[in-house]
């Protein structure tokens, strides 16, 4: 995509967790123009609304978040201890996340069935959706799973544990092999701030 999206703010949630997917990776040999820098504005829209997915106990924000986008944090960091990933699985997970959305669960106006879903703001790119800005369109997953953050992150380490040595790779060289971002520079850009939110979240 030239150019970033336009985003909204609007309030937060998310649904209970739904089973991932098998993902269908396009292999047009362009890449997927995933990641990029978003502008926000103030917004009086409406959106269905409910607490951010966060843990009993809420991890006061660290490195200039919202209390939302921490909790989001928190569940990306929850869904690798669930599924006994190393903390360098939710480190990558969380610096794709701050550079897709910024901890953010978006909606999309090209995609409609999102704007009725529990969201924190609107994107305009393409179909992409979510925490990780994941496509529907491209087998990621059905509306409804990629907007809700847990179910989300689930199909993202999906993908992350199948990418050969990664645990062994830099976190954007980690990240960019999930994403296919035609933007694979800018992750790099946010993984001071991820170390910052994991050291909280995970000692």
């Amino acid at each position: 995509m030239i150019g970033g999206p336009f985003l909204r703010a609007t309030p937060s949630a998310a649904h209970p967790d739904a089973a991932p997917v098998e993902l269908d990776a396009q292999r047009s040999g362009s890449v997927d123009q995933v990641s990029r820098d978003h502008e926000r504005s103030p917004s009086p829209s409406a959106a269905p609304a409910s607490p951010s997915p966060s843990p009993s106990r809420p991890v006061a924000p660290v490195a200039g978040l919202s209390q939302a986008q921490m909790n989001n944090a928190a569940v990306i960091a929850d869904v690798a201890r669930r599924r006994n990933l190393p903390r360098q699985a939710a480190l990558v997970a969380v610096t794709t996340a701050l550079q897709e959305s910024n901890l953010q669960n978006l909606a999309s106006s090209a995609v409609p069935a999102s704007l009725k879903l529990p969201h924190e703001g609107e994107s305009v790119n393409y179909d992409s959706v979510g925490l990780f800005q994941q496509r529907p369109s491209q087998g990621w997953g059905t509306v409804a799973q990629l907007m809700d953050p847990r179910t989300a992150t689930g199909l993202f380490y999906d993908r992350l544990v199948k990418v050969s040595g990664w645990p062994n790779l830099g976190v954007a060289d980690a990240a960019q092999s999930v994403q296919r971002s035609a933007y694979p520079g800018a992750y790099q850009k946010r993984e001071d701030t991820a170390r910052r939110v994991i050291a909280a979240l995970w000692p």
